[in-house]
């Protein structure tokens, strides 16, 4: 930090804050403009709020141009291997490098203007692929899908890289909301981020299967070249005036995790609120694991991914309905509550073996899960001063990335080779058919089932914790100093 932070008003400015530690340190207003770095004054918030816009659509066309070639070479791969173990490296190398890589993003992000990190992420995205093209084309399609020869794993590895770098815009763009983004408007911004991520879902469900079955990997990889440039050329066009300089920061090096965790522990409370999301995804590893297994005993191929994409919208009415009405006066509430209902819903969609029921489960579970998301950031960009928000998103985004992966390769071949099997067996079925019926998945649907209620029961020890109390104080505080617009 540049400069003390002047102390704030403490319980009695709070609404129900009686009782709090008088020590609590509340980030400074002072904070947001640190040496003339951020100077909001400079445009309305109406011509920020468009800048945000554009910049946030501009991400999305590069989150679903990145989800469409990562995508399409999973399946590719498959298709043309048919090894299950490419696949699987790929997608666990992919959540590995998200997790190992993020602590660094989030110190260049602090540490640079956030608008040039996102054009140098782009750049980086368009090098890598191109490159990757090169090496699709010059490298004959036997060695190249030869697994015992280095080329397929180069050729994995540059898109991989292509792909994890473009991460870090997205810790980039919750930054800027920050900037551009009033106070008072910011979880309905978040909502929106949840829109766009939603959107991604959608197309890349539909189309990367369709791309690699109608025209083939080269095509593909071609589609996503230029959609990338598309969105680099795009970008440096926006403006963003209020960030006038590079901010003074006290990130250090390139990897800068003694910082990130400084940063986190400052403010009471915020590690546990990373910690309960990271338990959230750990929870949702098991619906990564098993969404698919499940589908595809119901429906074939084809028209799982269909009917996927078409529950996948509900990620885009949740991040609507955000972008509408906010998050209420205590998002960390709003998350709570919202991890409620998504244990209920994971916990009854394959109550029985339905089809509509299990569609529209997804939908309803799709629909929540941006409130989750949204509430925290919302929480950090009101705690956390600007000029560390980098390295918080940073970590948060490693711990929670860690997470669902590590869930997923451990409830799969329980759920594989112990809980299906016993589901399956004559007296297993019968044991199970009173509480879940009947059907071939109902090992699957009992996993669900108990994941669910774990989530409950976790978000109603939440709310009885001080720290939910600590971070909903800190969080009033700051909303309750923040400038009237």
């Amino acid at each position: 930090m540049t400069g003390q932070d002047p102390a704030l008003p403490r319980a009695a400015a709070v609404p129900g804050g009686a009782g709090l530690p008088e020590d609590l340190p509340v980030p400074s207003l002072q904070d947001a403009d640190y040496d003339g770095a951020i100077d909001s004054s400079l445009r309305s918030p109406a011509e920020r709020s468009r800048t945000f816009r554009g910049i946030l659509v501009n991400t999305g066309l590069a989150n679903i141009t990145t989800s469409y070639l990562w995508f399409a070479l999973t399946f590719w791969a498959y298709l043309e291997t048919r090894n299950v173990i490419a696949t699987g490296v790929i997608g666990g190398a992919y959540m590995l490098l998200i997790a190992l890589s993020s602590i660094s993003f989030g110190t260049f992000v602090d540490r640079y203007r956030k608008l040039a990190v996102m054009r140098f992420a782009a750049g980086f995205t368009l090098a890598m692929f191109a490159l990757s093209g090169v090496l699709f084309l010059l490298t004959p399609a036997d060695r190249l899908l030869d697994l015992g020869q280095p080329w397929f794993w180069v050729f994995t590895l540059i898109i991989l890289i292509g792909g994890v770098v473009e991460n870090l815009r997205n810790i980039a763009l919750s930054t800027t909301v920050t900037i551009l983004i009033e106070p008072d408007r910011r979880a309905n911004a978040n909502g929106l981020v949840g829109m766009v991520q939603g959107l991604m879902f959608v197309i890349t469900s539909v189309l990367s299967g369709l791309s690699v079955g109608l025209v083939g990997m080269c095509w593909t990889i071609v589609v996503a070249l230029v959609l990338t440039a598309l969105a680099f050329a795009h970008l440096l066009t926006l403006r963003m005036p209020e960030e006038v300089r590079a901010a003074a920061t006290d990130a250090r090096g390139g990897f800068d995790l003694r910082g990130s965790v400084a940063a986190i522990l400052v403010i009471p409370g915020l590690f546990a609120l990373i910690v309960f999301s990271t338990f959230n995804n750990f929870v949702g590893g098991v619906y990564m694991a098993l969404l698919d297994p499940y589908g595809l005993e119901m429906f074939s191929v084809e028209l799982w991914g269909t009917y996927f994409a078409l529950g996948a919208t509900g990620f885009i009415v949740g991040g609507a309905l955000i972008g509408k009405f906010g998050l209420g006066s205590n998002p960390l509430r709003t998350m709570l509550i919202a991890a409620i209902l998504i244990g209920i819903v994971g916990a009854l969609f394959t109550i029985r073996e339905w089809a509509w029921l299990y569609v529209v489960g997804i939908w309803l579970y799709l629909i929540l899960v941006p409130f989750a998301e949204a509430a925290e950031q919302t929480v950090i960009q009101q705690v956390v001063p600007l000029h560390r928000q980098g390295r918080v998103f940073g970590f948060a985004m490693a711990f929670e990335s860690a997470a669902a992966p590590i869930t997923a390769f451990l409830i799969a071949p329980i759920a594989q080779f112990w809980i299906i099997p016993y589901a399956r067996s004559t007296a297993g079925a019968a044991h199970l058919a009173p509480l879940l019926g009947e059907g071939t998945s109902r090992g699957i649907a009992l996993v669900f089932l108990v994941a669910g209620i774990i989530i409950i029961a976790a978000a109603l020890v939440a709310f009885g914790t001080p720290v939910y109390r600590r971070v909903s104080a800190s969080y009033a505080q700051t909303a309750a100093a923040a400038p009237v617009p």
